[in-house]
């Protein structure tokens, strides 16, 4: 009796995690729609006050990304990409300037700097 009341816990409780699992695999919009209410605006007037290689934001594709920690790093030497912090930089980066598009390994990069959306400026 017990070891059959042991196997049908144990396979309540599997089966439980499974299926929470499955749901957060099918339906991810709900974890994505609640970052998106806490969803930070910067304003243009925000982004042009951190136009420094020691704070560097940059608004590319209607998105806002603090670039500051990742300047370093950057394959490109520093006076090309300076220019762009504080500033809507879509253009520079969809054609690093040259006519070339950063790979998608650049956007998979970009994105973990993201902390917010460009707002519109305000007359």
């Amino acid at each position: 009796m017990m070891r059959t009341l042991y196997f049908s816990i144990t396979l309540v409780f599997w089966l439980t995690v499974l299926s929470l699992r499955v749901a957060a695999i099918w339906f991810p919009a709900a974890e994505q729609s609640a970052a998106t209410a806490a969803e930070k605006i910067i304003s243009p007037v925000e982004l042009a006050r951190h136009a420094r290689a020691s704070d560097c934001w940059m608004a590319i594709r209607g998105n806002v990304y603090d670039l500051t920690s990742y300047l370093p790093n950057h394959p490109s030497p520093p006076n090309i990409v300076l220019p762009w912090c504080g500033k809507e930089a879509t253009e520079a980066y969809n054609t690093k300037t040259k006519g070339r598009p950063h790979s998608p390994y650049a956007d998979e990069l970009l994105a973990k700097y993201r902390i917010g959306t460009l707002g519109k400026a305000v007359r």
